[in-house]
């Protein structure tokens, strides 16, 4: 499974490729950031972003997209900037038709790390052991993107068997009722 992870974000957007399967070593295929000035328009930023995306799923041709799902944070100004550069990353999977996933900082720690609540310095350094690397990635928007797909590639497989039992439950389910 090849999975690019998105760390969404106007100003730094990590992005990083991961190929591997749950259980077995994982490879980096690369890792990067998107960058936009933080002084441009809110338009030509986004149009960088997506550029900037766009270029990484013609190079490594992903199976599955990755992205950080925004959660709530006090900076509202922030939180926007977050989720436009999010919405960016999901069309240009989804034009695509690459799946995407969402996961929470929280989860992806927890996958990670083994705890929701590590700070950046341990997901890098897990990160750094989990794919063999000699230095963590820098800067941690790029380490996060890398932790975004090696959630996705952990977690893809319950998840689907998850859904999977749902549906079929789904469709056994008495007429006029669903589980």
């Amino acid at each position: 499974m090849r999975v690019l992870g998105v760390d969404p974000g106007l100003t730094r957007c990590g992005v990083g490729v991961v190929e591997g399967v749950a259980g077995r070593p994982l490879t980096m295929l690369g890792v990067g950031v998107v960058r936009t000035p933080a002084d441009a328009e809110l338009s030509h930023r986004l149009v960088a972003v997506e550029q900037g995306i766009e270029q990484w799923l013609d190079e490594h041709k992903p199976e599955f997209v990755a992205v950080e799902r925004v959660f709530s944070q006090h900076n509202v100004r922030t939180v926007m900037g977050t989720a436009q550069a999010s919405a960016v990353a999901m069309l240009c999977a989804a034009r695509r038709g690459i799946p995407v996933a969402l996961h929470t900082p929280s989860e992806v720690k927890a996958a990670v790390t083994g705890s929701g609540r590590a700070d950046k310095d341990q997901v890098g350094a897990m990160v750094t052991r989990l794919l063999r690397l000699s230095a963590p990635p820098k800067p941690a928007d790029a380490a996060d993107a890398l932790a975004l797909a090696i959630c996705h590639i952990w977690r893809a497989p319950a998840q689907n068997r998850l859904q999977q039992a749902v549906a079929l439950h789904t469709v056994k389910a008495p007429k006029g009722r669903t589980a």
